[in-house]
Protein backbone atom coordinates (compact mmCIF):
# COMPACT_ATOMS: atom_id res chain seq x y z
CA UNK A 1 0.00 0.00 0.00
CA UNK A 2 1.59 2.90 -1.08
CA UNK A 3 -0.04 5.24 0.85
CA UNK A 4 1.33 3.17 4.02
CA UNK A 5 4.93 2.92 2.68
CA UNK A 6 5.14 6.67 1.81
CA UNK A 7 4.09 7.60 5.55
CA UNK A 8 6.58 4.92 6.84
CA UNK A 9 9.39 6.69 4.62
CA UNK A 10 8.43 10.01 5.70
CA UNK A 11 7.81 9.88 9.63
CA UNK A 12 9.43 6.27 10.31
CA UNK A 13 12.68 5.82 12.23
CA UNK A 14 14.92 2.71 12.08
CA UNK A 15 16.27 2.04 15.71
CA UNK A 16 18.70 -0.52 16.77
CA UNK A 17 17.79 -4.21 16.80
CA UNK A 18 15.76 -4.02 13.97
CA UNK A 19 13.05 -1.84 15.27
CA UNK A 20 11.16 0.50 13.37
CA UNK A 21 9.43 3.59 15.24
CA UNK A 22 6.51 4.98 13.87
CA UNK A 23 4.77 6.41 16.90
CA UNK A 24 3.95 9.84 14.56
CA UNK A 25 0.85 8.01 13.01
CA UNK A 26 0.78 4.27 14.30
CA UNK A 27 1.56 3.56 17.64
CA UNK A 28 1.39 6.45 19.85
CA UNK A 29 -0.13 9.36 17.90
CA UNK A 30 -2.41 8.47 15.79
CA UNK A 31 -3.38 9.36 11.94
CA UNK A 32 -7.33 8.49 12.65
CA UNK A 33 -7.52 9.21 8.15
CA UNK A 34 -4.51 6.81 7.51
CA UNK A 35 -6.16 4.17 9.41
CA UNK A 36 -9.16 4.49 8.07
CA UNK A 37 -7.62 3.81 4.70
CA UNK A 38 -5.61 0.81 6.14
CA UNK A 39 -9.40 -0.53 7.50
CA UNK A 40 -10.42 -0.11 3.78
CA UNK A 41 -7.83 -1.94 2.08
CA UNK A 42 -8.07 -4.69 4.87
CA UNK A 43 -11.77 -4.96 3.68
CA UNK A 44 -11.11 -4.63 0.20
CA UNK A 45 -8.94 -7.36 0.85
CA UNK A 46 -10.86 -9.19 2.44
CA UNK A 47 -13.82 -8.69 0.07
CA UNK A 48 -16.40 -11.38 -0.63
CA UNK A 49 -15.40 -13.15 2.69
CA UNK A 50 -17.78 -13.86 5.85
CA UNK A 51 -16.42 -11.99 8.81
CA UNK A 52 -18.23 -11.79 12.22
CA UNK A 53 -15.22 -10.06 14.38
CA UNK A 54 -12.21 -8.19 13.95
CA UNK A 55 -9.71 -9.57 16.81
CA UNK A 56 -6.35 -7.89 17.51
CA UNK A 57 -4.04 -7.57 20.70
CA UNK A 58 -3.72 -4.30 22.63
CA UNK A 59 -2.87 -1.39 21.87
CA UNK A 60 -1.14 -0.78 18.85
CA UNK A 61 -3.54 -2.53 16.86
CA UNK A 62 -6.91 -1.17 18.18
CA UNK A 63 -6.72 1.58 15.71
CA UNK A 64 -6.37 -0.29 12.19
CA UNK A 65 -8.94 -3.06 13.82
CA UNK A 66 -11.69 -1.12 14.86
CA UNK A 67 -11.63 1.09 11.59
CA UNK A 68 -11.40 -2.27 9.37
CA UNK A 69 -14.74 -2.94 12.09
CA UNK A 70 -16.14 0.42 11.48
CA UNK A 71 -16.36 -0.24 7.83
CA UNK A 72 -17.35 -3.67 7.82
CA UNK A 73 -19.76 -3.14 11.10
CA UNK A 74 -18.41 -5.72 12.75
CA UNK A 75 -17.30 -5.96 16.64
CA UNK A 76 -13.84 -5.59 17.49
CA UNK A 77 -12.65 -7.57 20.10
CA UNK A 78 -8.77 -7.43 21.51
CA UNK A 79 -6.83 -9.80 23.63
CA UNK A 80 -5.54 -8.19 26.85
CA UNK A 81 -2.58 -8.20 28.41
CA UNK A 82 -3.20 -8.43 31.98
CA UNK A 83 -6.59 -8.95 33.65
CA UNK A 84 -8.54 -6.63 34.40
CA UNK A 85 -10.32 -6.29 37.89
CA UNK A 86 -13.95 -6.58 35.59
CA UNK A 87 -12.47 -10.05 33.83
CA UNK A 88 -13.53 -12.78 36.12
CA UNK A 89 -15.41 -15.04 33.95
CA UNK A 90 -13.82 -17.67 31.98
CA UNK A 91 -11.17 -16.68 29.72
CA UNK A 92 -9.41 -18.12 26.73
CA UNK A 93 -5.35 -17.23 27.24
CA UNK A 94 -2.57 -17.82 25.08
CA UNK A 95 1.35 -17.07 25.91
CA UNK A 96 2.61 -13.98 24.05
CA UNK A 97 6.72 -13.01 24.18
CA UNK A 98 7.45 -9.35 22.45
CA UNK A 99 10.80 -9.36 21.27
CA UNK A 100 10.82 -5.27 21.01
CA UNK A 101 9.82 -5.01 24.96
CA UNK A 102 11.40 -8.45 25.97
CA UNK A 103 8.44 -9.32 27.89
CA UNK A 104 6.04 -12.47 28.52
CA UNK A 105 2.44 -11.74 28.77
CA UNK A 106 -0.94 -13.86 29.01
CA UNK A 107 -3.19 -12.24 26.78
CA UNK A 108 -6.78 -13.27 27.70
CA UNK A 109 -10.14 -12.61 25.85
CA UNK A 110 -13.67 -13.69 27.83
CA UNK A 111 -15.08 -16.45 26.28
CA UNK A 112 -18.40 -15.25 25.87
CA UNK A 113 -17.38 -12.72 23.45
CA UNK A 114 -15.62 -15.14 20.85
CA UNK A 115 -17.30 -18.84 20.05
CA UNK A 116 -17.39 -21.35 16.97
CA UNK A 117 -20.01 -19.33 15.12
CA UNK A 118 -17.54 -16.38 14.72
CA UNK A 119 -15.62 -16.12 11.41
CA UNK A 120 -12.28 -13.67 12.60
CA UNK A 121 -10.34 -11.41 10.60
CA UNK A 122 -7.07 -10.77 12.97
CA UNK A 123 -5.67 -7.36 12.30
CA UNK A 124 -2.14 -5.95 14.04
CA UNK A 125 0.41 -3.45 13.64
CA UNK A 126 3.50 -5.19 13.51
CA UNK A 127 4.36 -8.29 12.33
CA UNK A 128 8.13 -9.41 12.77
CA UNK A 129 8.88 -12.68 14.92
CA UNK A 130 4.34 -14.00 14.80
CA UNK A 131 4.21 -14.13 18.43
CA UNK A 132 1.00 -12.04 19.14
CA UNK A 133 -0.61 -13.40 16.09
CA UNK A 134 -0.13 -16.97 16.92
CA UNK A 135 -1.21 -15.99 20.56
CA UNK A 136 -4.28 -14.53 18.28
CA UNK A 137 -4.47 -17.65 16.69
CA UNK A 138 -4.07 -20.39 19.35
CA UNK A 139 -7.25 -18.49 21.37
CA UNK A 140 -9.27 -18.74 18.36
CA UNK A 141 -8.32 -22.12 17.80
CA UNK A 142 -9.42 -22.66 21.23
CA UNK A 143 -12.65 -20.84 20.93
CA UNK A 144 -13.16 -22.87 17.53
CA UNK A 145 -13.67 -20.10 16.18
CA UNK A 146 -13.50 -20.04 12.12
CA UNK A 147 -10.38 -17.98 11.01
CA UNK A 148 -10.62 -16.01 7.88
CA UNK A 149 -7.16 -14.61 8.14
CA UNK A 150 -4.42 -11.88 9.09
CA UNK A 151 -4.56 -8.35 8.00
CA UNK A 152 -1.15 -6.48 8.89
CA UNK A 153 -0.04 -2.94 9.04
CA UNK A 154 3.63 -3.58 8.54
CA UNK A 155 5.12 -6.58 7.88
CA UNK A 156 8.92 -7.03 8.45
CA UNK A 157 9.42 -9.69 5.83
CA UNK A 158 13.16 -10.47 6.88
CA UNK A 159 12.28 -12.10 10.27
CA UNK A 160 10.11 -15.53 10.59
CA UNK A 161 6.54 -14.27 11.71
CA UNK A 162 5.02 -14.22 7.76
CA UNK A 163 6.61 -17.79 7.11
CA UNK A 164 5.23 -18.93 10.56
CA UNK A 165 1.93 -17.88 9.33
CA UNK A 166 1.61 -18.90 6.26
CA UNK A 167 2.98 -22.75 6.86
CA UNK A 168 0.05 -23.30 9.12
CA UNK A 169 -2.42 -22.73 5.99
CA UNK A 170 -3.51 -18.67 7.56
CA UNK A 171 -4.10 -16.56 4.83
CA UNK A 172 -2.19 -13.35 5.38
CA UNK A 173 -2.36 -10.05 3.69
CA UNK A 174 -0.11 -7.46 4.80
CA UNK A 175 -0.04 -3.51 3.71
CA UNK A 176 3.90 -2.86 3.87
CA UNK A 177 6.17 -5.71 3.38
CA UNK A 178 9.68 -4.54 4.64
CA UNK A 179 12.65 -6.56 3.44
CA UNK A 180 15.13 -4.59 5.11
CA UNK A 181 16.60 -1.87 7.35
CA UNK A 182 20.34 -1.64 5.13
CA UNK A 183 21.62 1.52 5.83
CA UNK A 184 19.07 2.40 8.45
CA UNK A 185 17.33 3.00 6.00
CA UNK A 186 13.40 1.18 4.97
CA UNK A 187 13.60 -0.41 2.07
CA UNK A 188 10.19 -2.41 1.22
CA UNK A 189 9.59 -5.54 -0.52
CA UNK A 190 9.51 -5.02 -4.58
CA UNK A 191 12.07 -1.86 -4.79
CA UNK A 192 14.12 -1.72 -7.13
CA UNK A 193 17.42 -0.25 -4.78
CA UNK A 194 16.24 -3.28 -2.68
CA UNK A 195 19.11 -4.59 -0.73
Amino acid sequence: MKLLEDRIREDGLVLPDNVLKVNQFLNHQIDPDLMYKLGEEFVRLYQGEKITKIVTIEASGIAPAIMTGLILHVPVLFARKQKSSTMNSKLYTAEVYSYTKKVKNTVSVDQKFLGKDDHVLIIDDFLANGQAVQGLIDICNEAQAELVGVGIAIEKSFQDGAKLIKEQGVRLESLARISSFAGNQVHFVGDENNE
